[in-house]
């Protein structure tokens, strides 16, 4: 093996092979077990999110596979309907061109051809992060079988009614001129103003005021809601009012949806432009009034004076004419969500229009049922409570794009406007038996994204056919996803999958945080702190970094603030951790927790501890290469080690059905780097090195090296698959395993025989006693390379055994010269002491420190951290530091004067034991 661990020249030309031997695809042997990758955007690139929860994915395929489990792993990518057109229609417009201008089959033919050529770049990034994805069986939503059963399940659904064609509020794109999903609406808090606008009530010099951030809508109002039990207002209850600059009234009518205590208590309704207003015109019967073109500009519907202004200049204008007229009462600052599109950037508008629907009441009973009675399991539980929520309070779901590139929407018109729906125009003709003069038109729409994804679990195993891998591996095992889709994917594929397959799609959802940044901010390129997980891999430099996170943003300000923030957190640039290091920082992170907060510190550590772990390879090797290794004689290092080994097993298979990926990282770490690395590869130093162990003793070592170390590499593998696969192959032919990757071995088996709890209590006790010799060497300085005499005194007779057992561990591991036993009456001079239980360990001091020296470095050490202490603790009795910094700040400032006060202390007690020793 390479003296230095060089994560680079290992993990591509090892995930090559892996590839190339196809060993990701399914053994055929086995209980089957299948997770689906959530299909990532076509236009796609890794993202941190896409990291943290692949990863977890990962691990989960490659320990089930080395269970010896039939295991798959689905993947494949969504065709990311706005997004893909958006691409392709920038690419356009750079030669001045618009999807229009070619017509909608040359435009599809362009979106295919950039496919082919620039998009699934995601695919060949989580093949760097190591996903063990089955690659031979990639779908793509829009591949034609999939088509085939999106077809299948509109078609069923269209005539079983749960599909329908009708006119509704959904959210608007005005750019993109279409409807788009919840999903895609980001509302952000931003500043705006309030208009107060008074509405004349007929009859009377009297007005009610109404307030809204929407003056422009006021256009479409018709009616004014107060609530009924408000006694300012129950007297007009019924009256009509003129509505501003129309010649229109409207009524005052009464709905609890009015928060009497809010504002004026009066609150204007404009059905066609309120999701809010809408409901509450459905229970009035009011006839909604749409002013809006689909581009947003006033309609026909407007008075003619603001008919087709866009809505921004048209809200000027309407402002004006209130104030002019004496009706706008007021108007203030005002801060508040806004809607907009994540693709856009544009508002959207709620828009009265006519779509395809899909009815969900019925279809969300099973799906509520099923979580009921334990079919399907929420890890962690607690996120049943939102499904039952959602799924209780469920509305309809608009399924119809105004878009060009997806599943079109498989229906057809004649000149009457009947409705055709069928595979194709050909199935269609047969099957309502329409000549070939009968004129059809597909219906122009495509579906929401969302119900192609929907089908992904059987969709992607080849239904509506009833192939072999829809049979083997539906339902699959489990769905790992962030909670911020459960309603928009997880709980769909959960209704169709019980509609169609009669089965749920999944019998565990395991649900993972959000990863923040290191301050606990969501990643995104307007704060600049977004990471991107190649960058972790492969490292970048400072200034490549600035560029990356500054590209595209057009205020000068912000992109000053970002380079200062980035040179401030990466003063060197970030350097090349490797794939392995960030995949056992996601694993380590992956706690139940709703947000996870990504720290590239922590990066580091695991970085280094990829590095122990191949020096600690390099040392087996050296030390059992051209040796006998068959078994031979245990000591009592040797029966300790192999007993944690069988319970760190145990725990680890625990931590990875529960789904503790964090509990999971800190076992395999602790037991690798403190149990085997620190504690156990030093105490095999004294059997490898003496001339007195004899050859069974010598076996006996060599062979517990390296079973321990291949324990670990299987250990391990799910998590860093890359070191693990680089070090089994000089491993697996002196260990006596098979030939091939360690990704197809089995997992490790517990040996209860080999668990010895008397080995364990013999090691805690050596253990305890060399962190208290070592610890009393740093807190009297004494230098590490001197060895030292040790007095004992008192103890029973464990203690005098585990002292004769442990003999040359204790004089190798805490550099020990001489150990002699005192009469329970002696008590050395100059020396320093600490006590094991009840053993007393004495340490001469003579001759091993400097006292004047020493004494002056304490004071020194004691001054500086006393000011360090008044320095902090000025800061934190200062109330304005306390209300405005950040509470994690002022948190840490908080544990580090209680860290610098407790060492105050422990050094004032060397200095005292400093003072009972002689010049």
């Amino acid at each position: 093996m390479d003296k230095t661990y060089d994560p680079n020249a290992i993990e591509q030309r090892c995930y090559q092979s892996w590839e190339k031997n196809n060993t990701f695809a399914p053994s055929g042997s086995g209980n089957p077990y299948c997770i689906l990758l959530p299909p990532p955007n076509v236009t796609g690139s890794l993202h941190m999110g896409h990291g943290f929860g692949f990863t977890l994915v990962d691990i989960l395929i490659r320990y089930h596979r080395m269970l010896g489990d039939n295991t798959l792993w689905q993947g494949g990518t969504d065709h990311a309907g706005i997004a893909t057109q958006m691409v392709v229609e920038r690419q356009l417009a750079a030669e001045n061109i618009s999807r229009h201008d070619l017509g909608r089959e040359k435009f599809i033919e362009k979106i295919w051809a950039w496919k082919n050529t620039s998009g699934n770049r995601i695919t060949q990034q989580l093949r760097r992060l190591g996903a063990s994805i089955d690659w031979t069986r990639e779908k793509f939503t829009l591949d034609e079988s999939l088509s085939q059963a999106v077809r299948e399940v509109f078609i069923r659904l269209y005539e079983e009614g749960l599909i329908y064609r009708g006119t509704r509020l959904v959210n608007w794109d005005p750019h993109f001129l279409t409807a788009i999903s919840d999903l895609e609406v980001v509302n952000n808090e931003e500043d705006t103003h309030l208009w107060h606008i008074r509405y004349p009530i007929i009859g009377t010099k009297d007005h009610l005021v109404v307030a809204t951030t929407r003056p422009e809508t006021m256009l479409g109002d018709v009616a004014v809601a107060v609530n009924p039990d408000d006694e300012r207002y129950t007297h007009l209850i019924g009256k009509q009012l003129q509505l501003p600059l129309t010649d229109r009234t409207i009524p005052i009518i009464a709905d609890e949806y009015v928060e009497k205590d809010f504002g004026s208590g009066c609150v204007k309704i404009t059905p066609a432009h309120d999701f809010n207003d809408y409901a509450v015109g459905q229970r009035h019967q009011l006839a909604p009034i749409n002013i809006f073109t689909p581009n947003a500009h006033l309609n026909e519907n407007a008075p003619e004076v603001y008919r087709g202004l866009e809505r921004f200049k048209a809200r000027k204008k309407i402002i004006q004419d209130l104030e002019a007229l004496g009706l706008l009462e007021k108007t203030e600052k005002y801060r508040t969500k806004i809607p907009r599109g994540d693709r856009s950037g544009v508002i959207v508008e709620p828009y009265l229009t006519q779509q395809w629907f899909m009815k969900m009441e019925s279809l969300a009973k099973p799906a509520v049922e099923a979580v009921k009675n334990g079919t399907l399991r929420f890890v962690p539980e607690n996120w049943d409570k939102t499904w039952f929520q959602w799924l209780n309070n469920i509305e309809d779901w608009c399924i119809s794009r105004q878009l060009w590139w997806g599943h079109r929407i498989p229906v057809w018109y004649d000149d009457a406007e009947n409705i055709y729906v069928g595979h194709d125009e050909k199935h269609i003709r047969e099957k309502y038996q329409l000549s070939d003069d009968h004129v059809l038109t597909q219906d122009n729409d495509v579906l929401d994204t969302w119900f192609s994804s929907a089908l992904w679990p059987f969709s992607s195993l080849g239904w509506p056919e009833n192939t072999s891998e829809l049979k083997t591996f539906y339902p699959t095992s489990v769905l790992v996803t962030g909670f911020d889709i459960i309603f928009f994917w997880v709980a769909r594929m959960v209704m169709l999958g019980l509609k169609f397959m009669k089965q749920i799609p999944f019998k565990e959802v395991y649900i993972t945080g959000l990863i923040r940044d290191s301050e606990g901010h969501k990643m995104s390129k307007s704060k600049g702190n977004v990471l991107d997980p190649l960058d972790l891999i492969d490292g970048i430099t400072l200034d490549a970094l600035i560029k990356k996170r500054t590209e595209g943003l057009m205020q000068p300000e912000m992109q000053q603030k970002i380079e200062k923030n980035t040179r401030k957190e990466f003063s060197e640039g970030i350097q090349s951790y490797g794939t392995d290091a960030l995949r056992f920082t996601f694993c380590a992170l992956a706690s139940h927790n709703r947000e996870i907060r990504f720290d590239t510190g922590r990066l580091g550590g695991y970085r280094n501890f990829c590095n122990k772990l191949w020096n600690a390879a390099r040392y087996v090797l050296m030390n059992t290469e051209n040796h006998d290794t068959q078994p031979g004689e245990t000591s009592s290092a040797d029966r300790w080690i192999l007993s944690q080994l069988q319970k760190t097993i145990q725990t680890a298979q625990a931590h990875l059905d529960n789904y503790r990926f964090d509990l999971l990282a800190h076992t395999l770490y602790e037991f690798t780097w403190n149990d085997f690395c620190d504690w156990y590869l030093e105490l095999s130093k004294p059997v490898l090195t003496s001339s007195e162990s004899t050859p069974a003793q010598l076996r006996g070592t060599r062979h517990t090296l390296l079973k321990v170390l291949a324990d670990i590499l299987h250990l391990l593998h799910p998590i860093t698959p890359f070191i693990t696969e680089e070090i089994w192959q000089r491993v697996a032919p002196l260990a006596g395993e098979k030939a091939g990757t360690l990704m197809l071995n089995a997992w490790p088996k517990v040996n209860t025989t080999l668990i010895d709890q008397s080995a364990e209590d013999s090691f805690t006790w050596l253990k305890n006693i060399i962190v208290a010799i070592r610890t009393l060497r740093s807190e009297m300085n004494i230098s590490p390379a001197k060895k030292i005499t040790l007095l004992l005194r008192n103890g029973n007779e464990k203690d005098r055994n585990y002292i004769e057992i442990h003999h040359d561990s204790i004089t190798t591991l805490a550099k020990v010269e001489k150990i002699d036993w005192l009469k329970k009456s002696e008590t050395p001079e100059e020396s320093a002491t600490v006590l094991v239980g009840t053993l007393d360990i004495f340490i001469p001091m003579a001759d091993l420190i400097d006292r004047a020296q020493e004494t002056e470095r304490l004071k020194r050490e004691i001054q500086k951290l006393t000011q360090d202490i008044d320095r902090t603790q000025t800061k934190l009795n200062n109330p304005n530091f306390v209300e405005r910094a950040p509470k994690e700040v002022v948190e840490k400032d908080q544990t580090r004067l209680q860290e610098m006060r407790a060492t105050v202390e422990r050094l004032k007690n060397q200095l005292n034991a400093l003072a009972k020793i002689p010049l």
